[in-house]
């Protein structure tokens, strides 16, 4: 059986985050063919053309955990109608130098919680725009614009049962995307 590795990219570096909550919740849905790393993006620099040249020991780790994944899975807040900073610097890091991205034909797909009502849409709409520029084929559905509520999540940190026949369907349907973009 063919084993997948794929690499969790977290949005916030917040420790009790919604969005790290989902992103260990959901994984447990997946098959176990699928392994997740969950990639650390808080001790990275803030990006700078000037370092391409002799990046952080930090940044050479995540274009390294990147290009060893099969996949990826984007888990992001939104903050003020737009991903976090952290994100987009750690998009940055490993898309750089130009014509190096570690990011490049990676499949993935694109999650997000929220208080609000809409969930991180907007973060999620902006997160996939650049993800096209980089050429990471993203998963289109089903969308995924999740409030934070109650019944999201057991007592034990899984998906809650008001809430797991919709990312059963989810993971479902981003495993099928992962092996159909790394066959």
């Amino acid at each position: 059986m063919r084993h997948y590795h794929i690499a969790v990219i977290v949005g916030s570096l917040r420790k009790a985050s919604f969005n790290r909550s989902l992103a260990s919740a959901i994984i447990k849905l997946a098959p176990s063919e699928f392994t997740f790393k969950h990639l650390d993006i808080g001790d990275l620099p803030l990006y700078n053309q000037d370092d391409d040249g002799n990046p952080a020991d930090s940044v050479k780790r995540l274009k390294s955990d990147v290009r060893a994944a099969q996949g990826l899975l984007f888990v992001t807040p939104e903050y003020n109608r737009s991903l976090p900073g952290v994100l987009k610097n750690a998009l940055d890091h490993a898309s750089r130098p130009y014509g190096q991205s570690a990011w490049t034909g990676k499949p993935a797909g694109v999650l997000g919680v929220s208080v609000g009502t809409i969930g991180t849409a907007i973060a999620q709409q902006h997160l996939r725009t650049i993800l096209a520029y980089l050429d990471v084929p993203t998963l289109g559905q089903p969308e995924a614009f999740v409030q934070a509520k109650d019944g999201l999540f057991d007592e034990s940190g899984n998906i809650g049962m008001e809430s797991k026949a919709f990312f059963q369907g989810w993971i479902d349907r981003y495993v099928a995307w992962i092996k159909r973009h790394t066959a």
